[in-house]
Formats: structure tokens, sequence, C-alpha cells
């Protein structure tokens, strides 16, 4: 069960969020049949060529570590039966303690963290789970309407093992009250499958002294899926 498939994923067009009107398609889509070369990549190969980087609080080259509430991000990839996907890459993004991004056309004031980038990689292992420790992202604003702000979100990609299994998606974080005024968020049409986006906190997962621990799982394909990002300015 893909997109074009189930009506739980967020429509193309969504006039809530400025940024779809520029970019949802404007005639109806043809899905193309999937090719053998479609079906072969790239997930495990770019796992075995790129080193994990998995610690986002130590991985800027510098002194010290990341300023921020300390957390650990696990869980595990299925596919479209079920099973578990191991060696799928994982590339994460997100913004840093105050809400700031280390990029050009971030303009929110808010200070950088010079041991801070925002970006790191991980693999599952051979049972499809994955794990990184990362700092717990601030809110920040965006011009999509007046007084608007992004709730706190974690970008993950995740190259499974056929190039159709690829899903960009957003992590949130449990009882943050922006969600519900999120137009990103709740372009989800299934409530059941908007919280499948929102992380978990799992206490066997927390670290005493060190992190606090969240649970989020992704489903590539099926009745399961993670729903995925819609065209947008990666907000």
């Amino acid at each position: 069960m893909r997109r074009g498939d189930d009506p739980s994923f967020p429509p193309f067009s969504f006039p809530e969020y400025r940024s779809t009107r520029l970019r949802a398609p404007s005639m109806p889509l043809l899905p193309p049949p999937r090719s053998v070369w479609e079906q072969m990549g790239p997930g495990p190969g770019l796992a075995a060529e790129i080193a994990p980087d998995a610690d986002l609080t130590r991985n800027a080259g510098g002194a010290g570590t990341a300023i921020g509430e300390r957390i650990i991000v696990t869980g595990t990839v299925i596919d479209e039966a079920g099973d578990p996907v191991p060696r799928a890459l994982i590339e994460i993004w997100q913004a840093n303690a105050a809400g700031r991004y280390v990029h050009d056309e971030d303009r929110h004031d808010a200070p950088l963290d010079p041991n801070f980038t925002g970006i790191g990689t991980c693999v599952t292992d051979a049972s499809g789970i994955y794990r990184f420790v990362t700092v717990r992202p601030g809110a920040y604003p965006w011009g999509n309407h007046p007084n608007a702000w992004r709730p706190a979100h974690v970008h993950l990609s995740i190259f499974g093992p056929a190039y159709s299994d690829r899903l960009v998606t957003q992590m949130y974080f449990p009882g943050d009250p922006l969600q519900e005024l999120d137009p990103i968020f709740n372009s989800v049409p299934d409530p059941a499958a908007r919280r499948r986006l929102v992380a978990r906190y799992a206490h066997d997962v927390t670290e005493p002294g060190v992190a606090l621990g969240f649970r989020f799982d992704v489903g590539l394909a099926g009745v399961a899926a993670t729903r995925s990002e819609r065209p947008s300015d990666g907000a």
C-alpha cells in the first residue's frame, strides 16, 4: 500500500501549508512500473560505504559537546511485509536546542551552537534496529502564517533495499502543544497515522544521568507505513 492507494497519506496540495500551492502536481499522477533497477538498491550499498555518525552531540569536530537536553532515539525499520530491514541507511538532520539550523537560509535570530552541526547518520542492524544520540530540537518560527511556529521535530531520510522504499519523514515528540497548530503535521488526514509520527518516551532506553530515551518505529510501506513529507521547503 503506497501513497496513491491510501487516503491516510497527506495530499500533495494542502492550502494551509503554503509551499504546497506551488509544488503540488497540477495533473493526475501516472504510476510507472517498478523496474529491476528500482528494486535493487541503494540502502545496503550506501550503508557499507558511509561511516555511521550516530552521536550528533559530539560530531561537530570541536572540543565540547552540544548544548541542550540529550536524548537517545531508537526504533525498528520494517518493510511492507512487516519484516525488519537490516543495513538501511538513515540520515538525520534537525535544528539545535535553540531552534536554529546550521544553514545560510535560516534567518532565525536564535544562537548557533559551535558544537552542533545538526546532521548525522546511522545504520540498522541485523534486526532492523537503529539508534542515535542527539539533543532535543527547539521550536522555531516560520513564515507560513501569522505567529507560526514549528513543533520540535527531527528529519529522517531512510534508504531501504529498493529505490522505491526511500522514505523522508519527520519525528515529533509527545505532549507538544504546537502539533495541533502545525499544518505540516495536520496535513496527514488520519489521526492514527499522525500518531505514528510521534515518538514514544521509552524508560528502558533512557540512560540514568545521561539522556532520555524515545522509541520511533518506521514502516517503509504497507498498512503501518510511516507517513512521508509532502513536497516542501524542508521546514
